[in-house]
């Protein structure tokens, strides 16, 4: 299918949105978007249509699936700005952390590098496979952000030793849309051996130039942050002075993706996840334009509230709004407005536990800012917002509970 087929303008492709007045406006984009149009008439192409499998040689439906899947390799690599063959695909982002912290562990053993390096606001996917190697005797070094919800560079100059062999840095934190500068660790990490991870979920199509980085040897990809179907992501793996990463699989039995991830390559969402990540970079500058227009009416229209932001908003993604209404809790806030837009109060992967946001305690903010934290997250897709009432809402809640205080 030849991208863009399907008409391009904002009113065909926003419908994807409900816009009815029957549902809330769709305000979490930073736990999943909605499938582009563009991307599901792919997708559909090649799961009704074109289904062969990309392992059979011996015949068309099989060379058209291969085809495809080279062709999306192409695609992905455009946007980092790596070789189509450094492209693994995966399940999602989960996967990919796993494989880039896990994969890494039997070399790390072998060779005598047990430490790693990480911070103390990266996404369980990461957090846990390192627990894991905790288990097996790793030493980890978890680096704490500072209040603005970023990681300087030096703290990871100052956590490096002469046996780490991983230093694993988001892109971009899911909870507070907070850029993490991952140029300025590569830079440091320049004069260092460590492999460099960053989990790209919510970067990947969204900042373009830092993860072009040539230090940065591993990104983790997830498709359903860029308007892809869920069930399908990328690990890139680059190759460092012709050599590649020496990661072994966690999973056995195929041997497909260079035998890193094994199992029938899913053409369909590999297709989508190809499209999608064409119109991101050839989108990026338009859809960022529009999400910051947003972020200014957001901000304009909460400010009488007296709102506290959880994050330098000097550093958040144009997308992403992290914030606490002074004596509203979050937890209040989401049942009053849940008629009206849906949004969250921090991960999703985590929105069944009610500890604490682990990113917003480990900014060392205060237990109250953290309680009332909420995040907005929206796209270039998102309608019209209906902020007068969010705020007439927001307002209602407060008096009530001061009324009872």
């Amino acid at each position: 299918m030849t991208l863009g087929a399907r008409s391009d303008s904002d009113s065909e492709i926003s419908s994807i949105y409900p816009q009815d007045g029957q549902r809330p406006v769709y305000l979490d984009c930073n736990a999943t978007t909605p499938v582009d149009p563009r991307v599901a008439d792919e997708v559909l192409t090649y799961m009704a249509y074109e289904f062969g499998n990309a392992g059979s040689r011996t015949h068309e439906y099989g060379q058209v699936a291969k085809a495809r899947v080279t062709q999306a390799r192409e695609e992905l690599a455009s946007v980092v700005g790596c070789e189509p063959a450094e492209v693994l695909f995966t399940s999602g982002a989960t996967e990919s952390d796993n494989l880039a912290v896990l994969g890494l562990a039997a070399t790390g053993e072998r060779i005598g590098k047990k430490h790693i390096v990480a911070t103390q606001i990266e996404h369980k996917a990461v957090l846990e496979p390192l627990e894991a190697l905790q288990r097996r005797g790793f030493d980890v070094t978890l680096v704490a952000p500072t209040g603005g919800g970023f990681v300087e560079p030096e703290t990871i100059r100052d956590a490096l030793r002469p046996d780490t062999l991983l230093v694993s840095v988001m892109g971009v934190n899911n909870e507070t849309g907070v850029i993490q500068p991952i140029e300025a660790i590569a830079e440091v990490l320049q004069e260092h051996e460590a492999y460099f991870h960053v989990d790209a979920a919510q970067a990947f199509g969204k900042i373009i130039e830092p993860l072009r980085s040539r230090r940065i040897d591993l990104i983790s990809v997830s498709g359903h942050k860029i308007f892809a179907p869920k069930g399908v992501g990328a690990l890139v793996a680059r190759r460092r002075r012709r050599h590649r990463v020496p990661l072994e699989p966690i999973m056995f039995g195929g041997g497909q993706e260079r035998g890193l991830r094994p199992g029938t390559l899913p053409v369909a969402l590999v297709a989508g996840l190809g499209t999608a990540s064409a119109l991101a970079l050839r989108e990026h500058a338009t859809r960022a334009e529009r999400a910051a227009e947003i972020k200014r009416d957001a901000l304009a229209a909460l400010d009488p509230l007296g709102i506290v932001l959880n994050g330098d908003k000097t550093r958040t993604v144009p997308h992403t709004l992290n914030f606490s209404v002074p004596g509203i809790d979050s937890e209040a806030a989401l049942v009053a407005l849940k008629d009206i837009v849906a949004i969250s109060n921090g991960s999703a992967c985590t929105s069944q536990s009610y500890d604490p946001s682990h990113v917003l305690v480990a900014a060392g903010l205060p237990r109250q800012q953290i309680d009332g934290a909420l995040r907005l997250s929206w796209s270039h897709l998102t309608g019209e917002i209906p902020w007068n009432r969010i705020v007439e809402r927001l307002g209602g809640i407060r008096r009530v509970e001061n009324l009872q205080i």
